[in-house]
């Protein structure tokens, strides 16, 4: 299937200049995402219409995930102000390119009155002696820093540093946005040109697999168009043959998309059914001690874009519902999985996730704390609940010992084992057990120590 038209292949026609370079934004407005930084009179807007010798704003720091327009950020700025601009790469650069940065920028202010914008990639590469090259710069007013890094700069970059600039959060593009890019780069002529027709499913695909990478998904869609161009050029005199001369495109579906970049497209919609399919195998194969399908479904979830604070969160739940005190160190490894998620971002990510994942598939089960609470909260909205007992009320504001609060109040600590005989239930509840605590892993000590507690409580 191909659409006739009368466009050509300009698009492809621009040397080995990668499509994501090429469709790098001029000016802020074709930004895509990020407009919680982008409104009027933020940082960046002032930065980006600033003039050489007013050229407004501060230093910031752009901490994002990759593919959320760090770097397409600093230069829409450099091209839409026109002002002196200069970029290093921490991967690259050393001090001696820091200083000379900083002495060509203060020859620039003294000579011209201008300041220099600088922009700093992936600074969390930078050493601490790297980044204490930067200050003088930047405290003093020669340049203007803009520093990119993937990195949380809590922990990756110094604090003088961090004092003098401004910290914004890049998020992940969404959907929409990244169906804007993709559409727009299809018909740009810095782009594809209208070279090729994107189809629906095509697009989607494109969109799903990038998860929220603008990069990839540019990359992916140029590769999806060359292979189209390619595979058009093979039967090119049958398809001119067929349309008597019409000058035609070829379309870019799914399945060229999924051929162009090895990667099996994947039915997996995050607002959809299989969103909810997956998930749910995911726990209950946790749940079921099935760590080979555990890890399947984790790999699902990741290729196919869903977002892996959802998958941490989900990871967290299943730590205290199904392994609870059978295991009480899944919960934390849990926990740390997600931060370290969230400080390390995707790819990386990937790793901590699975090492909880594995760590809770093979850990000993127990809902019993889960069991627990929800029998709680089911005698609480039933109205089971009592009155506070006196002796357990609060005895510290005035008046409260004339009404008898806390007489009678045994202190655990002065009791023999820290453990003293007292209701703690109220009256209307007294002898309910809500806690029974499994044979599995940790609990097996817990149930005869809670046998003992409840004893002594409750004088048993």
């Amino acid at each position: 299937m191909r659409a006739p038209t009368t466009g050509g292949r300009a698009g492809l026609a621009q040397g080995s200049v990668p499509l994501a370079v090429r469709m790098r934004p001029t000016s802020l407005d074709e930004v895509a995402g990020q407009q919680h930084l982008l409104g009027r009179g933020s940082p960046l807007v002032q930065l980006a219409t600033g003039t050489r010798e007013n050229p407004g704003g501060v230093s910031v720091i752009l901490w994002g995930p990759p593919g959320t327009g760090k770097t397409t950020l600093a230069q829409a700025i450099a091209r839409q102000s026109g002002r002196e601009f200069v970029e290093l790469s921490a991967v690259t650069a050393g001090v001696k390119d820091v200083r000379e940065v900083m002495e060509k920028a203060l020859t620039h202010r003294d000579l011209y009155g201008s300041t220099t914008v600088l922009f700093l990639d992936e600074i969390h590469r930078f050493s601490k002696a790297q980044q204490d090259a930067l200050l003088p710069g930047v405290e003093n007013g020669w340049v203007i820093l803009i520093a990119a890094t993937t990195e949380n700069p809590s922990f990756s970059v110094i604090s003088p540093l961090l004092s003098r600039s401004l910290l914004l959060t890049l998020k992940p593009l969404t959907d929409e946005d990244l169906g804007m890019l993709v559409d727009r780069a299809v018909e740009d002529p810095r782009g594809l040109g209208g070279s090729v027709v994107l189809g629906d499913d095509a697009r989607a695909a494109i969109v799903r697999l990038s998860s929220g990478d603008a990069r990839r998904a540019l990359t992916a869609l140029e590769a999806a168009a060359s292979s189209a161009l390619a595979a058009n050029d093979d039967d090119h005199d049958e398809d001119d043959a067929s349309l008597d001369g019409v000058e035609t495109v070829p379309l870019v579906d799914a399945d060229t998309v999924a051929a162009a970049v090895d990667r099996a497209l994947l039915r997996y919609d995050r607002q959809g059914d299989e969103h909810y399919d997956v998930i749910s195998a995911f726990i209950k194969s946790v749940r079921g001690s099935d760590v080979d399908a555990a890890l399947h479904y984790l790999a699902r979830m990741i290729e196919a874009g869903e977002d892996p604070r959802f998958i941490a969160r989900r990871i967290i739940i299943s730590a205290s519902e199904d392994i609870g005190m059978a295991d009480p160190q899944a919960l934390p490894i849990a926990v740390a999985a997600a931060q370290a998620v969230q400080l390390i971002g995707m790819p990386e990510g990937r790793i901590p996730l699975a090492e909880a994942v594995v760590y809770l598939a093979t850990a000993p089960k127990s809902n019993a704390a889960y069991n627990g609470v929800n029998a709680a909260i089911a005698d609480v909205k039933a109205g089971r609940m009592g009155v506070v007992p006196t002796h357990l009320r609060d005895a510290h504001y005035p008046g409260a010992k004339r009404l008898g609060h806390g007489k009678g109040y045994v202190y655990s600590h002065d009791a023999e084992h820290g453990v003293a005989r007292q209701q703690y239930l109220p009256d209307a509840l007294e002898g309910t057990e809500y806690y029974a605590p499994t044979g599995n892993g940790y609990e097996r000590e817990v149930g005869p120590r809670l046998e003992r507690l409840r004893r002594i409580t409750r004088g048993e």
